[in-house]
């Protein structure tokens, strides 16, 4: 089974998701509402991370290769990363963060046998899915069937986002906006998905809420028509 996957994006009024600083109390307060099992999260999005929260990633210790230990009654989701090119290289600091239960690393049978191996050593779970790059209907399948995923949250940059809408993966979106214009066309958008610039391979969506919240950010939410 599918899970339910929603985009949650915070832009500006041009769609940029970059250049100009979010209301990240707001984005992450309301992220409890969907109850996902899973973030899936870019590699482009976590190796930008440290800089815009302003951390150093820690070295390593002889700990961080031990085997994950999970509560059974721990209700965090799972960290989820396509990573096929093989990175992400700072497993160690994700789980450690408190933010999730566990991480789950995404790859294809083209990702090189070093990272595997590297993943391995670190007792970190993968799945592979895809030849040249990850399946993720087939990833976002095992999910559910291997740690029972029915929600996916994606905190993601154009490039995830766009692959996901082009698989038709993606159930809801939501989008803050942001009271400010960019203007950098060299700027990173919500969705880079240059074959949908064909009218008839336009993605409809209705309108599920428009709420207006603090600072003048409008909080837009929208289901993707199938």
């Amino acid at each position: 089974m599918l899970p339910r996957v929603i985009i949650h994006n915070a832009s500006s009024i041009d769609g940029r998701i970059t250049g100009f600083m979010p209301n990240l109390g707001v984005y992450y307060g309301l992220v409890h509402q969907w109850g996902e099992d899973a973030t899936l999260a870019g590699a482009d999005t976590i190796l930008a991370g440290p800089e815009l929260f302003g951390e150093e990633v820690p070295p390593e210790t002889p700990d961080d290769l031990k085997p994950w230990k999970i509560a059974p009654d721990d209700d965090r989701p799972l960290l989820v990363i396509p990573d096929s090119r093989g990175r992400v290289r700072m497993w160690h600091h994700l789980r450690n963060s408190g933010i999730w239960r566990d991480v789950v690393a995404l790859v294809s049978m083209s990702t090189p046998r070093e990272y595997i191996d590297y993943l391995k050593e670190r007792n970190i779970a993968t799945i592979v899915a895809g030849d040249d790059h990850v399946d993720m209907c087939a990833a976002l399948k095992e999910l559910n069937q291997r740690y029972g995923v029915r929600i996916v949250r994606m905190d993601s940059g154009g490039t995830l986002n766009g692959v996901m809408l082009r698989a038709g993966l993606v159930d809801e979106v939501s989008v803050l906006v942001h009271p400010c214009l960019v203007g950098d066309t060299q700027s990173a958008s919500i969705f880079n998905a240059v074959d949908l610039e064909n009218p008839a391979g336009i993605i409809k969506a209705r309108l599920l809420k428009a709420e207006e919240l603090k600072d003048g950010i409008v909080w837009l939410r929208y289901e993707i028509e199938i």
